[in-house]
């Protein structure tokens, strides 16, 4: 739209929350599912009502705007009077260079619109009133002066309904927000966590009365906290759905506040659940928080006194702004000295709560650095504020409240910087050199990277490099690889991509829109997996040139991988992650900091396996065994009755070299396939599903509950259907019932699929499916006595080994091989790979199928498909704000590892949790040293022998350095022991020739070195544990 032009659209909103309802809000679960995942449905409908307001289209304007078009958000309004200048690119992904003396606002739309076209984008480029703010339910202002802030805010605070204000800045190296919702604003859900839930094991009849838990899972209720009762029998006054509050809350058990002396005694069952409860916050006006601004949220505990000192210096800032027309000037000691007096004139004026010192020293750089936008504190604070314009028009996790302040002075060089040396260059990065200085820019152009991943964090990290300037110079290189290509679920987050780009490779996508960002940009894409199998590509050369390394990744395994690469090269690692609303980044520094593999989380805990098959109680249970299912059907079986008919008489043989259960097991699921249950008709895939669902639902229910009936007791007497176990009961099979058609539909279109049987037309229509399936017959089921069901949750395997496998299995094969005889030539089935993402393929609607009718018979409340997509396709939540958090925060770290004399206790690790909102930032955790005679070490060191050594050299060498080495291994194999006399004759023979003869191990021609595992005693006899050795033969 046109300057002065604003959207309209208020809607009645009360609470700044946008009204839910209307077509216009459907949801495309496709593209939003991972957001979807954080946020829930409400929540998204609350936002895609919501008109923003953005004031101020420099750095950080542009990224709070980015998060916001991707969050997908009815409208955003961009209001900016100002043109763009050389000076902005150090901030803005937005500019090019053919923007140049145009309106901020205006040049900001069309790649803004790009990222989301469901967005309606429009501009403001006159001067605002506060009229035009009643037309939005959140206003954000990057650039405004603190006069015309108040007045802003006071009209937001006071109109009906109250209008979220945001006033946040980026000032070089240092950051504020400041947060007014209105004088009520009621928060739906304070932190986004799914309510807590326990198993109830026993409550007492008593006042208070103790409720006690199986000890499954411990429970995470708090004292003072409210929980609703449900399928408790027995004492069934509790399941009315009364809230009730609770007590002397513990690890297994709790109290609650009321007397159930009179009630009927509890007999068995019953899930207790969290309520939880709104909170009401009373937010205080810009002018009155001023002055008194309550506690600040602090992000690091080692600067406790630097908020209110902050909360000073951009007050006087302001004053300075006011006075002189202009920030101060890089370089400029006069104008640090006059903001110096200025904070000192405000700080002597306070009635109390003065501070007893200043320090010059940061406030020094605080005013050097004022008029940069940089990159990563753009990033950072764009995620801050763009998360809590999100809390305002939904309710949803816990806003700021109300100030908080940053600073990341320990990114600057560790040697002072000639102020010379902070002038601009006329450069695009000369908003950089005012806070850097030039030396540290010409360090970050020639830098060497390699970032691995360019998924939502890679894309981030491409936009935050390539405006830094980093390997931008012609000594710079930026090497970036991933494997994976551009789906459509990738797009509401991963920025740089397109729905033109899905079916793309991620790398060189990506890697083009970073060279829009910065033409200067020296990239290169890979699309290798950086493994052990892409050590050829990522070689010795490649990782010795290399200036640090960047992890964009989504798996533990590879993390550890490049962990352990950059531990052997001795380069630094800038590690972080993303789960919904947290992230997490950490610094891994030669010789400084402990190693990304050195701290591990325990494993996640795993459901046993009888749990799954027989006595699942909650829906993840169920969806975890349908999706086994899944795989064990349509991909497994189909895969084994391929390489069984590939080469028959291998397959065989191996199965009979086995001669376990684990082996009749197979045969006997690829005979199936081969025989009773092969499909030659759309009619076989039918009633093969609908089999199917008599088997898993009704006969296999009726048979356990025959095995244990109700009242079954265990060999102690004890309940046998005691919690967690729940009783189920079998389902009967209707074609009124659309679940379960649904459930036969997808069942047979994929049977088809796997079958190669084309799939006709009808098959998709529910009533003319539902006559095929009236054409099945269905046998009686009649229980059998002395079946063997699982039970023993230590068990890994339901399959059962037996004295006659070897004879069961001999049957089989002869049975196996009078099928294939049978089959046309070249006969083949098509194994079908679980994909979660693509809504037409039936693979989310058989999971969903599955899990639902299993929770069915076990009386577990039942999912959509969403939601199973979310459990079954192990989905990680992901949001673009935590995510451009954490980029930006290592970005900061990137100054320092890019300057290169930077101490540990300079460097910061975080977690954060923007739904909370909770910053945790600490030093790293220092690498162990070992120490011995004058030397020491630590799992950073690696020790080098040159020059094609022989054996006995090499244990020259050790001596020298007090070791006496007693064991050389190469791999496996073990090179040298000193209690074989015969290895005393290899004492001249060269090491690399003795990794070839006796380890049979061929050198690659890419390697110019191997590594050997030496155990080595000292003149005393202890054992000493040394570094890996690298043995260099050329």
């Amino acid at each position: 739209m046109a300057g002065g032009d604003s959207i309209n659209g208020n809607n009645g909103v009360s609470n700044g929350k946008a009204p839910i309802g209307g077509a216009q809000l459907e949801i495309d679960e496709d593209l939003h599912s991972r957001q979807l995942a954080v946020y829930g449905r409400e929540t998204m409908r609350r936002l895609f009502a919501s008109n923003i307001l953005i004031s101020g289209m420099q750095g950080l304007g542009a990224e709070i705007a980015k998060n916001l078009v991707l969050a997908g958000v009815k409208s955003v309004t961009l209001h900016d009077t100002g043109t763009v200048e050389l000076w902005d690119f150090s901030g803005s992904f937005l500019f090019s260079e053919e923007d140049l003396g145009k309106n901020r606002a205006l040049v900001s739309v069309p790649k803004l619109q790009e990222l989301n076209n469901t967005v309606i984008i429009s501009t403001i480029t006159t001067e605002l009133t506060k009229e035009q703010l009643s037309d939005f339910q959140a206003v954000v202002f990057t650039d405004i002066s603190l006069e015309k802030a108040i007045e802003f805010d006071d009209y937001c605070h006071q109109h009906q309904p109250p209008i979220a204000f945001i006033k946040s800045e980026v000032r070089g190296l240092f950051g504020s927000v400041f947060c007014d919702f209105g004088p009520e604003f009621t928060v739906l859900d304070v932190d986004g966590e799914e309510p807590h839930t326990g198993i109830i094991a026993s409550i007492s009849n008593d006042n208070p009365a103790i409720v006690s838990c199986v000890d499954d899972e411990r429970l995470e209720f708090q004292d003072g906290e409210l929980v609703v009762f449900s399928e408790v029998l027995g004492m069934t006054e509790l399941n009315d759905r009364k809230p009730r509050r609770i007590k002397n809350a513990r690890p297994y058990s709790f109290t609650i506040e009321e007397d159930t002396s009179n009630y009927a005694g509890y007999e068995r069952g019953g899930i207790v659940t969290q309520v939880k409860e709104p909170k009401v916050l009373k937010f205080k006006p810009l002018q009155q928080a001023l002055k008194d601004p309550g506690d600040f949220l602090l992000s690091d505990f080692s600067k406790f006194d630097r908020p209110p000192l902050l909360h000073l210096a951009f007050q006087a800032l302001d004053k300075f702004i006011v006075e002189v027309g202009r920030p101060p000037l890089a370089g400029s000691e006069e104008d640090a000295k006059k903001l110096i007096a200025l904070l000192a004139d405000i700080n002597n004026s306070l009635p109390d709560g003065r501070l007893e010192e200043i320090d010059p020293k940061l406030i020094r750089s605080f005013a050097f650095g004022a008029r940069a936008v940089l990159n990563p504190m753009a990033a950072m604070f764009g995620g801050i504020v763009g998360q809590e314009v999100v809390k305002a028009c939904s309710g949803k996790f816990h806003p700021l409240f109300q100030f908080f302040y940053f600073d990341s002075v320990e990114s600057l060089p560790t040697e002072s910087v000639d102020p010379n040396d902070l002038r601009p260059l006329n450069s695009r990065y000369d908003a950089q050199i005012s806070v850097f200085g030039s030396k540290l820019q010409k360090k970050l152009e020639d830098a060497k990277v390699f970032m691995v991943g360019s998924g939502a964090l890679g894309c981030e990290f491409l936009k935050n490099v390539a405006l830094m300037g980093v390997s931008c110079g012609d000594g710079g290189k930026l090497t970036i690889t991933d494997d994976d290509v551009i789906e459509k679920s990738n797009l509401s987050r991963q920025f740089l991509f397109r729905d033109w780009n899905i079916g793309q490779a991620k790398s060189t996508v990506a890697a083009t829109a970073a060279s829009f960002i910065n033409r200067r940009l020296n990239i290169e894409a890979l699309q290798n997996r950086a493994s052990p199998e892409s050590e050829s590509v990522f070689d010795d050369t490649f990782w010795e040139n290399l200036s640090v390394v960047i992890n964009a990744l989504d798996n533990v395994s590879a993390r550890l991988y490049i962990d352990q690469r950059c531990l052997y090269f001795q380069r630094a690692l800038l590690e972080s992650g993303t789960l919904g609303a947290k992230c997490n980044t950490q610094m891994v520094i030669p010789h400084l900091t402990e190693n990304y593999g050195a701290s591990r989380d325990p494993p996640e805990k795993q459901a046993p396996m009888c749990t799954l098959h027989s006595f699942p109680h909650n829906i993840h249970h169920c969806l975890t065994w349908a999706r086994s299912e899944f795989e064990g059907l349509l991909e497994k079986t189909p895969t084994e009755v391929n390489v069984y008919l590939k080469k028959p008489s291998e397959y065989i043989s191996a199965m009979k070299q086995a001669g376990d259960a684990q082996a009749r097991d197979t045969l006997e699921r690829v005979l199936e396939c081969l025989d009773s249950d092969k499909c030659d008709t759309f009619q076989d895939c039918i009633t093969w599903a609908r089999l199917k669902f008599e088997d898993y639902f009704a006969n296999r229910v009726k048979q356990l509950t025959y095995t244990f009936p109700e009242d079954a007791a265990t060999n102690n007497g004890a309940r046998f259907w005691s919690a967690p176990k729940r009783f189920p009961r079998p389902l009967e099979f209707s074609n009124q019932d659309l679940s379960h058609i649904n459930f036969v539909m997808a069942g047979a279109i994929l049977r088809a699929e796997a079958f190669g049987i084309p799939i006709p037309n009808w098959a998709k229509s529910s009533e003319k499916f539902a006559e095929a399936v009236d054409k099945v017959m269905v046998p009686d089921f009649l229980p059998k006595n002395n079946v063997r069901i699982v039970t023993d949750e230590a068990a890994t395997s339901l399959a059962t080994a037996s004295m006659d496998d070897a004879d069961v299995i001999n049957e089989l094969v002869m049975k196996l091989e009078a099928c294939r005889e049978k089959l046309a030539p070249g006969y083949k089935m098509n194994p079908i790979q679980f994909e979660k993402d693509d809504d037409t393929n039936y693979h989310m609607e058989l999971v969903t199928g599955l899990a639902n009718m299993r929770a069915r018979n076990y009386s577990i409340p039942e999912v959509d498909k969403l939601k199973a997509k979310l459990i079954a396709g192990k989905i990680i939540p992901a949001i673009a704000t935590s995510t451009a958090m954490a980029t930006g925060l290592v970005c900061l770290e990137l100054y320092k590892v890019i300057d290169g004399s930077h101490k540990i206790e300079d460097y910061r690790n975080t977690f954060a949790n923007l739904a909370l909102p909770l910053f945790s930032m600490a030093e790293p955790v220092p690498t162990k040293v070992i120490k011995y005679q004058d030397m020491s070490w630590s799992v950073w060191d690696r020790w080098i022998l040159k020059g094609s050594p022989t054996l006995r050299e090499l244990l020259q060498w050790l001596k020298n350095k007090g070791l006496n080495a007693y064991s050389i291994s190469f791999g496996s194999c073990l090179l040298f022991n000193s209690m074989f006399p015969k290895h005393k004759e290899r004492m001249d023979k060269k090491m690399v020739d003795l990794v070839k003869d006796v380890a049979k191990f061929e050198l690659p021609p890419y390697r110019s070195h191997f590594d050997v595992v030496i155990a080595c005693e000292d003149d005393e006899d202890n054992d000493v544990d040394i570094p890996q050795v690298s043995v260099y033969y050329e």
